[in-house]
């Protein structure tokens, strides 16, 4: 094992190299929180691998970070959800948060079949279009065994329409008449990324003078919205399964089942729990230390995440990802259009708009 980890160091090195950077940059500069450090570490490790050829040597480290420690991030992401918050407030957005998931995932099989997309990226681009972004595709890729041009086509896909969102949904919010409960579920619900959705709630915290509350909403719609992970992940897992089956038979199926299925989002979910359980059971300065070490470990999330997706860029082909884009930048279009609509008709249906 000692040996393995001295032939990640190189290649650790490298993706730090990127991500350190791209992560200091948002911190810096508040502007670029719209864009994201995921996906400036993505767009600097393409741009480095331009220039900068791949050296065998960093290979192995580059692949533990676009693997294990993207795996890692989600589960540190689970320190960052108390389901009892979740139950309290979010539950009035499922609703609107089931609808608009099935949208989603319903465009996304049926441009796959009418276009032809690759499955994998139709499904990573259907997946991080109908629940959380970034995080969400992390999380699914290494169940469906997406490879590193297939997550960084996905992302770069997000972040498109992410930004699109971030700019033009508070204006948007403010021309059709939305309340600031009802921006709160738009912004949740339509909005891709956890960053984006900060962006746009925080814009109208600055436009409308409400302090602070509609981004609180938002926030916690978003998180709500995270724990889909759980469940198509799962769904995932076992119909990849089932095609192992299929294409090997019986026998080995119960080896096989070991590599597919997403322990890590066990790992998440125990970290929900603990999160939670703690909450409940202390308060007062005990209360404030557990808080202070959640959001740390929800910050090393993200980090990981730029680190990662740093990994990702790295080994990605920049010019076959142009030439191969059109199909899945049109399928998180109408991804995105489906989600906005399906967010405002739920809520005029629902009677909050």
């Amino acid at each position: 094992m000692k040996e393995k980890i001295v032939t990640w160091i190189p290649g650790i090195l490298v993706c730090l190299a990127i991500a350190v950077p791209a992560w200091l940059l948002v911190q810096f500069v508040p502007a670029l929180e719209i864009v994201g450090a995921p996906v400036l570490a993505i767009l600097a490790g393409m741009v480095v691998t331009l220039f900068w050829r791949k050296k065998p040597k960093a290979q192995a480290g580059i692949g533990f970070c676009a693997k294990l420690v993207l795996q890692c991030a989600v589960v540190l992401l689970g320190f960052g959800l108390n389901l009892s918050t979740i139950a309290k407030v979010g539950i009035t957005s499922l609703p609107i948060i089931l609808s608009t998931i099935t949208t989603s995932l319903l465009l996304s099989f049926l441009l796959y079949k009418l276009l032809k997309i690759p499955a994998k990226t139709a499904t990573l681009v259907g997946v991080g279009s109908s629940i959380c972004g970034g995080s969400a595709i992390a999380a699914t890729a290494p169940v469906i065994d997406a490879d590193d041009a297939e997550v960084a086509q996905s992302i770069s896909v997000i972040f498109l329409f992410n930004v699109v969102a971030a700019v033009i949904f508070p204006t948007l919010g403010g021309v059709i008449g939305l309340s600031n409960e009802g921006f709160g579920l738009f912004a949740g619900t339509a909005v891709n990324d956890t960053s984006s959705v900060t962006a746009a709630a925080s814009t109208w915290d600055s436009l409308h003078g409400t302090n602070g509350n509609v981004l609180a909403n938002a926030t916690i719609v978003k998180l709500t919205r995270t724990l889909a992970i759980i469940p198509i992940t799962l769904v995932l897992a076992l119909l990849r399964i089932r095609r192992e089956k299929k294409t090997n038979g019986e026998s080995g199926t119960n080896v096989q089942l070991k590599k597919i299925f997403p322990m890590f989002i066990l790992y998440f979910v125990l970290a929900s729990v603990v999160t939670t359980v703690v909450s409940a059971l202390l308060n007062g300065v005990a209360l404030e230390t557990a808080n202070t070490v959640f959001s740390g470990l929800k910050e090393l999330s993200k980090f990981f995440i730029v680190v990662a997706m740093a990994a990702i860029g790295y080994n990605t082909d920049l010019v076959k990802l142009v030439k191969t884009g059109g199909k899945p930048i049109f399928q998180g279009f109408c991804c995105w259009v489906g989600i906005t609509g399906v967010s405002l008709l739920m809520q005029h249906v629902l009677g909050i708009w």
